[in-house]
């Protein structure tokens, strides 16, 4: 096998630079390609790749802004390696990911493969307590975490491979994001192709670095769920539902001790935060992180919860047309040049 490293990058000059930094470590010994697709950006990263000439075999590609998924499409149709491995910007790739992967795939062959993601000890404390929200067992963030069965396994596009063959067969990912992902493993389950999870192929991950970025994006998460459940609603599940049903239990516990002077059930929600407190606290080794992992839970369950919500109301019990209803959740692809 041939790996093509595709990396779509947005006005993110300084996390490309780390990345392929991470990428130069690489203990793999067989040679692999770089593609950068600046997604239209205008902080370019142009002389961050140039530094890199000597040392990775690497190639910059500019195109007009269509999104992160036709810009993995655009890379995938550049790469001449026969099987592709998608990073996000803000990664960086532990020294041992492609010969992890390479076992993996030579051990037992798979068209489509992701793997979870950590976090390092310089992330910052908000970086830390995001990243134990959306991947922790406590919260909606074990999927991410790698707790997820292994076969069956929706790979996410942060980090994930894909075949030569099953992207031909598939056209790669869709105009969807957020969701791009989860659409992508579904037609190809539909086409016979399995996927899995390698859980020694992780990569830190930064995610977002403030409050308000992280609860644009699953916001976003919670509206793009219903859409892929009216699209493929074979693969709806309740657990969907959670985040849901969980703030909406919260507001009501805190209503029943306004209205009623009633307890129970806000002590019960009182246990769970606790409880992802001391979880937090003694996987991080910080009391810091654990009480800023509780603002991440919330907001997590907060913004995909009512994301969630409002996109089920619109799309999948009155059937209004998703791209009109959430035009941001949507791109339009280009034609390559």
């Amino acid at each position: 096998m041939h790996f093509s490293i595709i990396i779509p990058v947005y006005n993110r000059p300084d996390e490309i630079d780390e990345l392929l930094e991470s990428l130069v470590s690489q203990n793999y010994k067989t040679s692999f390609e770089v593609v950068i697709i600046e997604d239209g950006s205008t902080v370019d990263c142009k002389n961050v790749v140039e530094k890199y000439n000597e040392k990775l075999i690497i190639s910059y590609f500019f195109k007009p802004n269509s999104g992160p998924g036709d810009s993995r499409n655009y890379g995938m149709k550049m790469a001449k390696g026969d099987y592709f491995i998608i990073f996000d910007s803000d990664c960086i790739i532990p020294k041992n990911y492609l010969s992890e992967v390479d076992l993996a795939l030579k051990n037992n062959f798979t068209d489509c493969f992701g793997g979870p993601d950590k976090a390092l000890d310089s992330f910052s404390d908000v970086q830390k307590a995001i990243n134990f929200s959306m991947t922790s067992f406590l919260t909606t963030g074990g999927i991410r975490g790698g707790s997820e069965k292994i076969d069956k396994f929706q790979p996410r596009s942060f980090n994930m491979g894909i075949s030569k063959k099953a992207f031909e067969a598939s056209n790669g990912f869709g105009n969807i994001h957020p969701g791009e992902d989860p659409d992508l493993s579904i037609r190809l389950w539909k086409m016979n192709f399995e996927t899995k999870l390698i859980s020694s192929a992780y990569v830190y991950h930064k995610r977002r670095i403030d409050w308000t970025k992280f609860y644009n994006q699953v916001s976003k998460f919670g509206k793009a769920r219903p859409i892929l459940n009216s699209w493929y609603p074979e693969y709806s599940k309740a657990t969907f539902f959670f985040p849901t049903l969980f703030m909406i239990g919260l507001f009501s516990a805190v209503g029943a001790v306004l209205l009623f002077g009633f307890y129970f059930p806000l002590i019960l929600y009182g246990f769970y935060y606790l409880l992802l407190f001391f979880t937090s606290s003694y996987c991080n080794k910080s009391v810091k992180i654990g009480s800023l992992s509780i603002v991440a839970a919330f907001i997590q369950f907060y913004g995909y919860g009512f994301g969630f919500l409002k996109s089920f109301v619109l799309i999948q019990l009155m059937s209004k047309n998703p791209e009109k209803e959430f035009p941001e959740l949507f791109f339009k692809s280009v034609k390559n040049d």
